[in-house]
């Protein structure tokens, strides 16, 4: 059942994504940033299933920062921030859990402007999506299917989040004849 749901969410994400222009029609692949999916996971879900009660879509759109910002570490100095052993707390760090929106956006992506509200409000798209889409299921509320759904909501937001950062930076994706 996870499987189907995250590959549902995926496609889904993605549409909307692509009617956008925020990312190519091929999908990136970044197997660095991706790599670090598991450990920022493990960090990130204390905080995580601890908000979603009361703000849902802050405690999903919270995972498409970090990989938006992840996306853009890789891009600036992959070498020293491979290194560093907890990606999740060095942004939650900074300005803490409620502001880590606000400090991926001006410090890390280095947004002003109409480009800082443009990406506070496709973020929060995105979120509001991947929730509906979770609400829309069924699923019974702290079963280890929630739990799971809810994990699969967090990856596809990350992977997103890079995918919108690496196309933002200039790579694109395309096929080769």
């Amino acid at each position: 059942m996870a499987d189907q749901f995250e590959i549902k969410l995926h496609n889904h994400l993605r549409e909307f994504l692509l009617a956008r222009k925020k990312i190519d029609e091929r999908f990136p692949e970044c197997p660095d940033v991706e790599g670090k999916w598991q450990e920022i996971a493990i960090a990130y879900l204390p905080d995580g299933m601890r908000e979603y009660n009361e703000y849902p879509t802050a405690a999903l759109g919270w995972m498409m920062y970090i990989g938006m910002a992840v996306a853009k570490f890789w891009d600036k100095d992959w070498e020293i921030y491979s290194k560093i052993p907890d990606l999740y707390g060095l942004l939650k760090n900074k300005r803490g859990y409620d502001l880590m929106d606000e400090y991926v956006r001006e410090d890390v992506l280095l947004l002003r402007g109409n480009d800082y509200d443009a990406c506070e409000a496709l973020v929060g798209d995105c979120a509001a999506r991947a929730y509906s889409f979770l609400s829309h299921q069924g699923i019974e509320g702290g079963t280890r299917d929630a739990f799971d759904a809810f994990v699969s909501c967090l990856r596809q937001l990350y992977l997103m989040g890079m995918a919108v950062q690496l196309k933002t930076m200039g790579y694109h994706l395309t096929k080769l004849e």
